[in-house]
């Protein structure tokens, strides 16, 4: 699987089955996604929610996500 495919799948899986709930219980947090059994697990930062995710599958890869937010991450600076 691609890398865009299984960031595909992760989104797919995020809108269609979490996304409502995680939301409202869990803004801002992180979710792992292992888009082949569906699997997620959540972190206060990226770090902790993929820890999470390689435990449980240790030879998979997951797709990791920011709840509520567009972008997972945003790298820069801001001048004025």
């Amino acid at each position: 699987m691609s890398i865009a495919d299984l960031l595909n799948r992760a989104k797919q899986i995020y809108e269609s089955r979490l996304r409502s709930e995680l939301e409202r219980t869990h803004p801002d947090f992180f979710v792992a996604i292992e888009p082949e059994s569906g699997d997620y697990f959540l972190g206060r930062t990226l770090s902790e929610a993929a820890q999470a995710a390689g435990k449980v599958h240790l030879k998979s890869r997951t797709a990791v996500l920011r709840i509520g937010q567009a972008t997972t991450l945003h790298i820069g600076a801001t001048f004025g």
